[in-house]
C-alpha cells in the first residue's frame, strides 16, 4: 500500500482501539453506577460534583483533538499532486460505463470506449455474472493513475 494508504488504516485502527476503549469505561462506570446507587436514590457526588462535571467535560475534549492531530496530518499528505502517468476518466450511464483516456490522443478527443455488462446467456464457464463486461479497462501496473468518476 501506498504510505497514505498505510497512515489511513494506522489511523482507523488507533481511533477503533479509542472507541473500544471508551465503550469499556463507559459501561464499567454505568455497570458501577446501577451497583453502587441501586438503593441509594441519590448519588450526590456523582451527579453534582465539580470535579466530576469538569472531568467529563475536559477528557472527551483531549481525546478529540488526539484524534484530530493525526488526521489532519493525513488530510494534508492526501492533497499532495503526483503527476500521474495515465488519466482515466469513468462515466457512469444506467446500464453501462463509458471510459475516456485523454493522454493519448492523436486529436481532441482520445481513446475512448463503453463497456457493456454481459448478459447471461453470454457468458462461458467461471464468468461471474452481473461483473463481466464486454470492454475491460487495462490499466499498467506499478504507476500513478488519475481516476476521475462522474
Amino acid at each position: 500500500a501506498t504510505p497514505v494508504m498505510q497512515g489511513l488504516i494506522d489511523l482507523h485502527h488507533d481511533i477503533f482501539s479509542i472507541m473500544v476503549f471508551v465503550l469499556l469505561f463507559v459501561m464499567w462506570m454505568l455497570g458501577r453506577a446501577v451497583y453502587k446507587f441501586h438503593n441509594n436514590l441519590y448519588p450526590a457526588k456523582i451527579i453534582h460534583g465539580t470535579v466530576i462535571e469538569i472531568a467529563w467535560t475536559v477528557t472527551p475534549s483531549i481525546i478529540l483533538m488526539l484524534i484530530a492531530v493525526p488526521s489532519f496530518a493525513l488530510l494534508y499528505s492526501t492533497d499532495e499532486l503526483v503527476d500521474p502517468s495515465v488519466t482515466v476518466k469513468a462515466i457512469g450511464h444506467q446500464w453501462y460505463w463509458s471510459y475516456e483516456f485523454s493522454d493519448y490522443s492523436t486529436q481532441d478527443s482520445g481513446i475512448a470506449f463503453d463497456s457493456y455488462m454481459l448478459q447471461e446467456d453470454d457468458l462461458e464457464l467461471g464468468q461471474l455474472r452481473l461483473l463481466e463486461v464486454d470492454n475491460r479497462v487495462v490499466l499498467p501496473v506499478n504507476t500513478n493513475i488519475r481516476v476521475i468518476l462522474t
